[in-house]
C-alpha cells in the first residue's frame, strides 16, 4: 500500500533514525537517508534494501539550512515527492552547563533545534503546494522536563515542542491538510551514548528503563501512518512528563538527588573515546542501531502497546460495559405486584 512512498529521515545512519528507516522500508517505501557519516550510510543502506525498501543516502549536516534543502531537492529527484519526512537527528554534550564551552553548547542547538528547524521548512516546501504530506518530529520526554547534565539538549527539545505548536497553529489557520506530528520518547540504548561528548569522570549511560531503538521507531511509523498530533512512549516518558506538570519543585528534587549518578555508568571504559559532536564519528567505520546497553534494553513497552491500541481497547470496554449493563437489566427481577394497603380509614385501597 506505501511501496511508492517517498520517505525522508534525518539522522539516519545509527540509532533511532536508522531503525526508522528501516521501518519504512518494511513497507517498500524509498528512503533518503540523511547523516554525516558515510559508512554509517552505508550500512544503513544496505539494511533499508535487505527490508525491501529503495535506499538513497546523501552525507548532510542538518544544521546547513542550504545543504538541508539540497539533501532534499537530491532526494525528489530521485525519488519523486516527499511523502513522510522524520526529524531525528541530534547531538549532545554531557557535563555541567557551567563546564560547557559557548561553541559546544551552540553546536547542540545548531543540530538538534535548528536542524529540525531546517528540516521543518524544507518538507514544509514541497508539500504545502501540494496540500499533503506528514512531518514527524522525534522528541524527548525532556522536552518536557530538563535533567542535569544535558541543558543543550534539554533546551534544543523544549523548543521543538514550541516551535511546533506554532507552526502547527499556522497550518491549521490556512487549512492545510499537512500533518505534523511528535513523539516524546524514552532513554533508548543508541550509540548517542558512545558519541556523545562528555565532561564526566565515567562513560554515560541512558537513565533507566532502556529501551530499544526499534520501540522508537515503531511509534514513528505509527504516527506517521495515523496521523496522530503526539504520542508519548513508556511509562517513564508518561511519569516524566505528568510529574513535572505537577510539581516543578518536586522533580527538581528528586532529580538533584538522582540525576547525576543515573548518567553514570562506572561498568564502562571511557577513555580514548571519540565524540560526533564536530565531525561524524561513523564515518569510517558502520556502528550500527544499538548502542552497548543491550543487555538491560527493553524490547517492548507495555504503555506503548496499550497506547497504540487505545481506540480499539475502549472499543471492547464499551461493548463490554454495555453488555455488561443489558445482562444487569435482564436479569433483574420483575417489581413485585402492588399488594392491597389500607387506607387511614381502614377500606383496603
Amino acid at each position: 500500500m506505501h511501496e511508492h512512498e517517498t520517505v525522508v529521515v534525518t539522522g539516519a545512519s545509527a540509532g533511532v533514525g536508522r531503525a526508522v528507516a528501516v521501518r519504512f522500508a518494511r513497507d517498500g517505501c524509498r528512503v533518503g537517508l540523511l547523516a554525516r557519516g558515510r559508512a554509517g550510510l552505508e550500512g544503513a543502506s544496505r539494511e533499508v534494501r535487505d527490508a525491501g525498501g529503495q535506499a538513497h543516502p546523501v552525507v548532510t549536516d542538518v544544521a546547513d539550512p542550504a545543504a538541508v534543502e539540497a539533501a532534499a531537492d537530491e532526494v525528489t529527484d530521485r525519488f519523486g515527492d516527499i511523502d513522510v519526512w522524520v526529524n531525528n537527528a541530534m547531538v549532545t554534550v554531557y557535563g555541567r552547563f557551567w563546564d560547557l564551552s559557548p561553541e559546544e553548547f551552540q553546536r547542540v542547538v545548531e543540530v538538534t533545534f535548528l536542524g529540525s528547524a531546517w528540516g521543518l521548512q524544507a518538507a514544509l516546501r514541497r508539500m504545502r503546494p501540494r496540500d499533503e504530506g506528514t512531518i514527524v518530529q522525534v522528541g524527548s520526554a525532556l522536552g518536557s522536563r530538563g535533567i542535569p547534565l544535558q541543558s543543550a539538549y534539554c533546551a534544543s527539545k523544549h523548543a521543538l515542542n514550541g516551535m511546533l505548536d506554532s507552526v502547527r497553529t499556522e497550518l491549521a489557520s490556512s487549512g492545510s491538510a499537512v500533518h505534523l506530528g511528535i513523539v516524546q520518547l524514552p532513554a533508548l540504548d543508541t550509540p548517542q551514548f558512545t558519541w556523545g561528548r562528555s565532561k564526566l569522570d565515567a562513560h554515560p549511560q541512558p537513565v533507566p528503563p532502556i529501551f530499544r531503538p526499534e520501540v522508537a521507531a515503531d511509534a514513528i511509523h505509527h504516527v506517521a501512518r495515523t496521523r496522530r498530533r503526539e504520542a508519548w512512549v513508556g511509562s517513564s516518558t508518561v511519569q516524566t512528563i505528568l510529574g513535572s506538570r505537577l510539581s516543578t519543585a518536586a522533580m527538581d528534587t528528586y532529580l538533584a538527588r538522582t540525576g547525576v549518578d543515573a548518567q553514570r555508568a562506572d561498568h564502562l571504559d571511557d577513555t580514548g573515546r571519540a565524540d560526533n559532536l564536530f565531525a561524524p564519528a561513523d564515518d569510517h567505520e558502520d556502528a550500527g542501531t544499538a548502542g552497548p546497553f543491550g543487555d538491560r534494553s527493553r524490547d517492548h513497552s507495555a504503555q506503548w502497546s496499550l497506547d497504540r491500541h487505545r481506540a480499539g481497547i475502549l472499543a471492547s470496554l464499551a461493548v463490554a460495559v454495555s453488555g455488561a449493563l443489558a445482562a444487569w437489566g435482564l436479569a433483574r427481577p420483575g417489581r413485585p405486584a402492588r399488594s392491597p394497603r389500607a387506607d387511614r380509614s381502614g377500606v383496603l385501597a
